[in-house]
């Protein structure tokens, strides 16, 4: 059966025969590697956004020739909606989302997603797919939109043609324990003036080598340090990184351009700040960390992203040394963010933000 919703971007909405949810064991779901029964899907032809479509998930065809994949003109977002202990479904600031997504279109010469279809897109395929929402403890559907160029062209320019695609999968923890990371000086992932603050593919593309050999090493993650003075703290592999030293919580800042404007970010600084905690949006050098660590200073060190939320460190790795930092249950601030974020999520503490939007 086939629906249109009759706005300026009329969706038509075509139903799965068949759900598979019956087959999904959501206690034990892989992040990632599980998807609900429907996508949407647009195209952008002769300057407008066209062909708008909910239909059940399904491979998408491309010539040999698109341009995305030869130019990496694509970019993506990703965001989670979770249910209420009631049993409502929300989404979590799908507003900022839409934002950055936008940011990323801007700086990768791709046009941006109107609010209107974004969001009915995005409640009309959640709204579809609710169910597949994981009523577990650390369970939520997370959420991939992205755009990404179409010509058929092989030349370098930018496209005139791209598809808006958001899918979707039901998800558990992204760390299961408190992760390793590791700092290193010979790769970089991020420059000034680059594309390191927007979600571009490539970003991501670039990292997957020094990625692996990490994992070699027993290392989860990289943490990343700047390309000009190699000795700045950047970003923990996809998350943005939170240390305290003393009674102090620092961030990266994101002035640069090189550092993504996380939203689980901005969320943590705003709970951190209205909640008499000492925070500083600042540079840390690896040897201000490494100095902190021996001197016990360093009490906590986290990552936050919309995968993870909140991600301990346990470990961190520099040359051929390695820094363990205080076990979990006894650091303050990234277990009461935790908790913090999780409640409001839940609907068990006032959404005085204004940040949970319902489907």
């Amino acid at each position: 059966m086939t629906l249109t919703i009759n706005r300026t971007y009329p969706i038509d909405i075509t139903k799965a025969a068949v759900s598979h949810i019956s087959s999904v064991n959501f206690d034990e779901l892989q992040f990632g590697k599980v998807f609900t029964d429907h996508m949407f899907e647009a195209d952008y032809l002769d300057g407008k956004w066209t062909n708008c479509a909910i239909k059940p998930l399904a491979k998408i065809e491309l010539h040999p020739a698109t341009s995305a994949l030869h130019y990496g003109q694509a970019v993506f977002e990703g965001m989670k909606a979770f249910k209420t202990t009631d049993g409502r479904p929300m989404l979590f600031r799908p507003d900022a989302n839409l934002a950055r997504l936008n940011e990323s279109c801007v700086r990768m010469a791709m046009p941006e997603i109107p609010e209107e279809l974004f969001m009915d897109a995005l409640h009309s395929l959640v709204r579809l797919d609710q169910d597949w929402i994981p009523d577990t403890e650390d369970g939520s559907l997370y959420i991939r939109p992205f755009v990404f160029a179409t010509d058929d062209f092989v030349g370098i320019k930018p496209s005139d043609t791209f598809k808006f695609v958001i899918f979707c999968c039901p998800v558990a923890r992204y760390y299961a324990k408190p992760v390793r990371v590791y700092m290193q000086q010979e790769f970089i992932r991020a420059f000034p003036g680059g594309t390191g603050g927007v979600k571009a593919a490539g970003n991501y593309g670039a990292t997957m080598m020094p990625l692996m050999h990490a994992r070699k090493m027993g290392f989860d993650q990289m943490l990343w340090i700047d390309g000009v003075t190699h000795n700045r703290l950047q970003e923990i592999g996809t998350m943005n990184v939170f240390v305290q030293i003393d009674d102090t919580v620092i961030t990266i800042p994101t002035t640069e351009g090189t550092i993504l404007k996380g939203i689980t970010r901005d969320s943590c600084l705003q709970l951190l700040r209205d909640n008499g905690f000492k925070v500083e949006e600042r540079d840390v050098t690896i040897e201000e960390l490494i100095d902190a660590h021996r001197s016990g200073r360093l009490h906590d060190a986290f990552g936050t992203g919309t995968a993870a939320t909140v991600a301990p460190i346990g470990v961190i790795g520099y040359k051929d040394q390695e820094y363990t930092l205080p076990p979990v249950e006894d650091r303050k601030v990234s277990n009461w963010l935790k908790k913090e974020l999780w409640s409001l999520r839940k609907g068990l503490r006032p959404d005085t933000y204004g940040w949970m939007q319902e489907i």
